[in-house]
């Protein structure tokens, strides 16, 4: 193994504002043996993630920073080529943590076993994956909602939008997705099935809630924080629910986050704004995960991969997230 060469980004600095290519370092190094309990993973797709920018930030959250040094964090799927492990054998395909790098080597904690004959391995950073459980998590549990109920999202042609707009189509619900640009509208209303669709990019965003949302919204699932919670906030009905599950808009703001201005809609409409990181739904991904493969099944439940190739090109891959750029679930390929 030791002649094979393991290319990796480590985190050199913690970003202000944007990561760029100079936040992180690259380097060549050698690939070793696994020693006792661990095992070595031939990395072959990474997830991209708006997560990963608040993983490089120093401070308290829900899970440790990115240590200065360290190969920066990614989820990925690959193949075990080699295994000091009892429960990993050579040959098997793995989930988890594996680093933005060509071969993850370690104990593989959190790791569990994929099957690429049931779904391309893709499908399992997205559905059947980490951004999958986010979507079906935050909106059932969270959002909890109810037959003939107004959902509306926003980033609602990404990754976890997509799929969480899909699931409360299932349930019976009136589906409103916020996206930017007439084909990321489309997409949702003609492939994904969704009831409207407002363009912040090119409408107004009060006047699309308005016409899309005549009678109120009882659930927002916000991907993006700012003027657009904001908006949606104006347009709550009696005792709705918001589930932040993420802020894009704001990741890589140099001054404060941009608070709610209209939160005082929350007491006037004794609504709910709950916050919800995937990880505490841990012990309950194995049950969501077979439904979810069973909607897809029958067909009720589609996922969109947005395929990159090439290890080397992850930082500027990395800021499509940031500029909605990307279409459905942002993947690199390596």
């Amino acid at each position: 193994m030791t002649t094979q060469t393991n290319r990796q980004f480590l985190l050199a600095k913690r970003p202000v504002g944007a990561a760029t290519r100079e936040t992180f370092t690259y380097q060549e190094v050698p690939v070793g043996e696994p020693a006792t309990g661990q095992i070595l993973v031939k990395n072959e797709y990474l997830s991209l993630d708006p997560a990963m920018r608040g993983w490089m930030n120093e401070g308290k959250s829900y899970i440790p920073p990115v240590g200065i040094g360290e190969v920066m964090r990614a989820l990925g799927v690959g193949k075990v080529i080699a295994s000091n492990n009892p429960g990993f054998a050579v040959g098997d395909y793995v989930n988890g943590a594996l680093g933005v790098q060509d071969y993850f080597l370690g104990e593989p904690r959190g790791f569990y076993k994929v099957d690429p004959k049931l779904a391309p391995l893709p499908r399992y950073l997205s559905a059947l994956g980490m951004t999958g459980m986010t979507a079906y998590f935050a909106l059932l549990d969270v959002g909890a909602p109810k037959a003939g109920d107004t959902v509306v999202l926003s980033g609602a042609a990404g990754a976890v939008g997509s799929i969480a707009g899909q699931i409360a189509k299932i349930k019976g619900c009136r589906v409103v997705g916020i996206a930017g640009g007439a084909d990321k509208c489309k997409f949702l209303i003609d492939e994904l099935g969704f009831d409207g669709a407002i363009d912040y990019k090119n409408e107004d965003v009060h006047a699309g809630l308005k016409r899309e949302c005549p009678k109120g919204v009882d659930v927002y699932f916000d991907n993006v924080g700012g003027d657009i919670l904001d908006a949606v906030l104006s347009r709550l009905n009696l005792k709705a629910r918001v589930v932040i599950c993420g802020a894009i808009s704001q990741y890589n703001n140099k001054e404060a986050v941009k608070g709610p201005a209209n939160y005082l809609s929350l007491l006037v409409n004794r609504a709910r704004m709950e916050g919800f990181v995937v990880m505490d739904y841990a012990a309950q991904f194995g049950a969501a995960g077979q439904e979810m493969a069973g909607w897809m099944a029958k067909g009720q439940l589609k996922s969109k991969e947005d395929i990159v190739e090439g290890l080397e090109t992850f930082p500027e891959t990395l800021m499509k997230l940031f500029s909605g750029e990307n279409f459905g679930k942002l993947v690199l390929k390596i």
